[in-house]
């Protein structure tokens, strides 16, 4: 039963991320991404995660996408820009680079020794029953992950302020 939850929700979030970057209108495609981003925290949960999955619905489901609908909002980008990648060579672009992320992952996959990509039964489970959902998630969080925790607040400010910066020229 797990696993057929599982490769259902797997197909759900890759069909959203699919329609997500496809669609034409920044909207319809941000709520595709709130579809992609629910499927996970499903997979969390049946993954015995369920503090990351709160996390994932409360911070990215809910607040980065409120902020991004925001910015889209902000933006007006109902209107496409004369610089927009469009027409044939455009889609054989965007093809070519998928095709090629696509290939990358099957190397991965491949080269990968059996065994590695899984994780041990009882792993999430064991390091939550011994010091609790916070500390597991926060301590590595903080420890090892704080750099690129801390370059992606970065990102996203910088990318908040660039959007109000090209709003204010336009109004």
């Amino acid at each position: 039963m797990t696993l057929v939850a599982f490769w259902t929700f797997a197909a759900v979030a890759i069909a959203s991320a699919v329609l997500c970057i496809t669609r034409r209108s920044p909207v319809a495609s941000a709520l595709w991404l709130v579809n992609t981003l629910f499927s996970l925290a499903a997979i969390y949960v049946l993954l015995d995660a369920p503090f990351i999955a709160a996390i994932q619905v409360l911070v990215y489901a809910g607040a980065i996408m409120v902020l991004f609908l925001f910015v889209i909002m902000l933006l007006n980008l109902g209107r496409t820009a004369p610089g927009d990648i469009k027409g044939p060579w455009g889609r054989a672009v965007a093809v070519a680079a998928g095709l090629v992320l696509v290939f990358e992952l099957v190397a991965l996959w491949l080269a990968a020794p059996p065994g590695e990509l899984e994780l041990p039964a009882g792993t999430v489970a064991g390091t939550v029953a011994a010091r609790g959902a916070v500390q597991a998630v926060a301590r590595p969080l903080f420890q090892g992950y704080l750099v690129p925790f801390e370059v992606t607040s970065v990102l996203l400010l910088a990318a908040i302020v660039g959007a109000v910066v090209l709003a204010k020229r336009r109004l």
